[in-house]
């Protein structure tokens, strides 16, 4: 594999200047007066998940233009982006096995599933559904059945760290740009197993309802009593959201099925609270709020992070975490009296573990967006599966934009920053990075990271970045799991990172200039 290494002069470093008495006063803040765990803990743990549209994402949403308010933010508001689906929330979930002995398992519901309406009892049968031809076969056989939908799966011992930092051949290793390779044709296979997989989903969730089986259980992906869950059934009124469905612990499930691989009767009790808390689809809400700009206000320097969540942990690193910086970096610079050129402005998105969907909304209100495909087959993908088409509708702001900071990947303290192949950005952000070398943050890759909201700006050929974190046990434990929760977090990482937004979001307000832009792939 060919891979480009990019570096730059300290001459091309030295002519990008820094506010170092600025930093100095939002590292004191930041790092003597923190308040980015209160923030965190009433977040995570007097509001809870915040699946969107849920009651409490409504609570977080109330809460954080509460707190934006009564620090002096201006412009607060909740933004509404269209027809996202239902609210849905669960309260209670239990799974008892009744026979071949008696044993508490445990196993949490998929998001928008109903619930069993009280304790259901019934006998387990093992179901295996690849096409929807699979589905004939269980023709008259489901009713009063509780369903087991996976093989079971051989326990693999982990070989890596569960809580893992970078080291410095680690941060050496981002330096190298690997070239991208034609990936059309893995693209049109994504798309077709994609499109397979969601009408299959649709076509059991009606047959499992219309041959009355009682509930389906499915296997966590991860393993060590870790339950990794998102969504089932479906959020969108009208379509069928199927049969009470959970996802249980490997080492729960894989006894199941070996019972009944020896020809064992086997009897479970699953009760289920769920609620669907709306009829008809709603919208969902980004929330926003800004500090003005003087002399270049109606030009915006933008931080985010995706502050909905899963619902079975409390969305403390995916992307409690993220909130948390964000609305801590905000408060640091009004606490220190920033008075930046440009209006730096702070959204908390929604709707991000279902495709981008609020930053997406956003982007396209406010920025810049595709025309809505005509081909159905494009038609039918959600937006952020779609390919451009036509060229780029262009907004007024769109020329005002500077830039777009974003964080979601976990409690991990930054090390830096990825700059998505903007290499004219690079000097600058190395520059800005400077006075936080002795917290750790040192390193600026030509990389692209993907699968969040930067990407919503990226896509349209607007400046907008993710910070490159210690991934801590990020991908071994709490990512998308019920452990995601705040006592994985590491609140000296979180100060560090609050800081490090701080001063960038500054510096892009300050310049002279708004940041460079790269070519968009269609210019």
């Amino acid at each position: 594999m060919w891979v480009l290494c990019l570096g730059f002069s300290s001459m091309a470093l030295a002519q990008e200047p820094v506010d170092l008495e600025m930093v100095s006063r939002i590292r004191q803040e930041a790092f003597h007066h923190s308040q980015v765990m209160d923030i965190l803990g009433h977040l995570t743990e007097d509001i809870g998940p915040r699946l969107t549209n849920s009651p409490q994402m409504a609570l977080a949403n109330a809460w954080a233009q509460e707190k934006f308010k009564g620090w002096g933010l201006a412009n607060v508001h909740d933004e509404a982006f269209d027809d996202f689906g239902r609210g849905w929330e669960f309260s209670e979930s239990s799974v008892e096995m009744l026979a071949p002995r008696t044993a508490p398992l445990y196993a949490l519901p998929k998001a928008w599933t109903p619930g069993t309406n009280g304790p259901v009892e019934g006998e387990v049968m093992r179901v295996s559904i690849k096409t929807r031809k699979d589905l004939d076969q269980y023709k008259g056989k489901l009713k009063g059945k509780i369903l087991l939908l996976d093989d079971a799966r051989a326990y693999k011992p982990g070989t890596e760290a569960d809580w893992q930092r970078y080291d410095a051949a680690g941060l050496a290793e981002l330096q190298g740009f690997a070239l991208p390779k034609d990936a059309k044709r893995d693209r049109a296979a994504f798309l077709k197993r994609y499109t397979e997989r969601q009408e299959l989903a649709r076509a059991i969730n009606e047959f499992f309802v219309a041959e009355a089986a009682l509930a389906a259980i499915g296997i966590s992906g991860w393993d060590n009593g870790i339950i990794r869950v998102g969504g089932g059934g479906s959020r969108r009124a009208g379509e069928s959201a199927g049969v009470p469905e959970l996802s249980m612990v490997a080492e729960h499930y894989n006894p199941l099925v070996r019972a009944l691989e020896r020809k064992e009767t086997v009897k479970l009790r699953v009760n289920v609270k769920a609620r669907f808390t709306d009829e008809a689809n709603q919208p969902g809400y980004n929330t926003v709020a800004e500090i003005p700009g003087s002399g270049k206000a109606s030009e915006v320097v933008m931080l985010g992070a995706h502050m909905d969540s899963w619902h079975t942990g409390t969305g403390a690193s995916d992307n409690g975490a993220g909130v948390a910086v964000m609305m801590e970096a905000m408060r640091i610079l009004k606490a220190v009296g920033a008075k930046p050129k440009r209006t730096i402005r702070v959204a908390l998105w929604s709707g991000e573990e279902q495709g981008l969907i609020g930053s997406r909304a956003y982007v396209a209100k406010h920025f810049a967006a595709y025309p809505e495909p005509t081909d159905p087959a494009q038609k039918a993908l959600p937006a952020s599966l779609r390919e451009p088409t036509g060229a780029l509708q262009k907004k007024p702001d769109y020329q005002r934009f500077a830039a777009y900071f974003n964080m979601d990947n976990g409690s991990g303290r930054f090390r830096g920053i990825y700059a998505q192949e903007n290499t004219a950005a690079m000097p600058i952000f190395k520059a800005w990075l400077e006075p936080f070398h002795d917290v750790g943050a040192t390193t600026v890759t030509s990389r692209n990271t993907g699968s969040t909201d930067h990407v919503s700006f990226d896509a349209v050929g607007l400046p907008g970045f993710q910070f490159i974190q210690d991934r801590l046990d990020y991908s071994t434990q709490v990512h998308h799991s019920n452990l995601d929760t705040y006592d994985h977090s590491s609140p000296e990482d979180l100060k560090q990172a609050a800081a490090i937004v701080a001063s960038f979001v500054w510096h892009a307000a300050t310049r002279e200039e708004k940041l460079p832009r790269k070519p968009l792939a269609q210019d």
